[in-house]
């Protein structure tokens, strides 16, 4: 797997310590990621790793042999975060390394959201550390937290989706749907890309090769999108050349919210040519 994972063209790879690996091999699979890191060679331009949880005999010793790796991931994925506590403890662990070595872990975190506690502590843990980059909902183990029975459809989870990309929203960071647990790129998780891009989420991770140009083509900016948003940029410079805040585009019209709208087609499809206007908070 880690062989196969080298060579996918995707946004981020993350290599799992977590539940793809069984109690007795957690050891011998930290050591097979470190060494993997180190031997490079990756297409992704983000690699990072999902540890154990805080409270296993095993997250200390994933969190110091990654920041002390000859080549560290970029972040951490922490699984099953229901508290801010669980968070700072990986920071404190960090710290840990840079008193030991001098060199100052530049980790990113990512906390996975995947228990009630988690659902209900969501705001807090979104805005605990400045080191937290995303928030990941994990639907198989928060399925079995809630008691939440197969067949129910992935519209039942909207009201957790919704809770998530709020609380990551207010805090500056990415929120990521999770896997779609059917492998086969069917009708599925085609719904659950466009349930996920319509909501307003950033990415949705993949569990097998199959599913990634499903999600990549739908969470893509397509080129009637880029150029909509493109000409609301310009109806707006144009605008504001001439003293105007609000311009007509297509028989609409558009405004300051329009332009961060356009500004986020842009940048997910790596076009921007815009820049927002300062703003205060």
């Amino acid at each position: 797997m880690l062989a196969k994972a080298r060579g996918l063209e995707v946004d981020e790879i993350v290599l799992d310590l977590e539940d793809a690996v069984a109690p007795d091999q957690k050891a011998a699979a930290r050591a097979a990621v470190v060494a993997a890191l180190a031997g490079g060679g990756f297409a992704a331009p983000r690699v990072s790793v999902r540890v154990n949880a805080p409270g296993t005999p095993w997250c200390h010793e994933d969190v110091l042999a990654l920041a002390a790796a000859p080549v560290p991931p970029v972040s951490l994925v922490i699984p099953k975060v229901e508290r801010e506590a669980e968070l700072q403890f990986v920071e404190l662990l960090l710290e840990a390394v840079h008193a030991q070595t001098g060199r100052a872990p530049q980790l990113r975190l990512q906390a996975l959201i995947e228990t009630a506690r988690g659902v209900a502590a969501v705001d807090r843990v979104a805005a605990s550390l400045p080191r937290l980059d995303a928030l990941v909902v994990g639907y198989a183990d928060l399925a079995a937290s809630l008691g939440r029975r197969d067949g129910l459809g992935h519209g039942a989870w909207h009201a957790v989706q919704d809770r998530v990309l709020v609380a990551a929203r207010a805090a500056g960071i990415a929120a990521i749907d999770g896997p779609c647990l059917q492998i086969q790129p069917d009708d599925a998780l085609r719904e659950q890309v466009a349930v996920a891009r319509a909501l307003g989420y950033d990415g949705k991770w993949a569990i097998h090769p199959s599913q990634v140009p499903v999600i990549t083509d739908a969470l893509t900016p397509t080129d009637d999108e880029r150029a909509e948003a493109q000409a609301t940029l310009d109806a707006l410079a144009a605008a504001e050349a001439q003293g105007a805040g609000a311009a007509a585009v297509a028989g609409g019209m558009v405004d300051e919210a329009s332009r961060r709208r356009a500004l986020a087609v842009l940048a997910r499809a790596g076009r921007a040519t815009g820049a927002p206007r300062p703003s205060a908070g």
